[in-house]
């Protein structure tokens, strides 16, 4: 699944394009290298969004096409 589809689905992001552009400014590191919307996400991959005043770093766990708001955090664990 792209990051920035990941993004949204799992509610980190509240739209695909607000997860698009935050992709192309370079505030979403994946793994520590910053990556573009269209990277394939894959279970294991940890992934650092810079939105607002502190990063939040997460470890993704599921990749679904479609969540729920009840289970949409079950994808990931958070880091810090």
């Amino acid at each position: 699944m792209r990051l920035d589809k990941y993004l949204k689905v799992t509610r980190l992001i509240k739209r695909r394009t607000v997860a698009n552009e935050a992709c192309d400014e370079g505030r979403v590191v994946v793994n520590g290298k910053p990556a573009r919307a269209s990277y394939d996400v894959k279970v294991g991959d940890e992934i650092e969004i810079n939105l607002g005043q502190r990063p939040l770093k997460v470890r993704v766990l599921n990749v679904t096409e479609y969540a729920t708001k009840d289970n949409a955090a079950d994808n990931y664990e958070v880091i810090s």
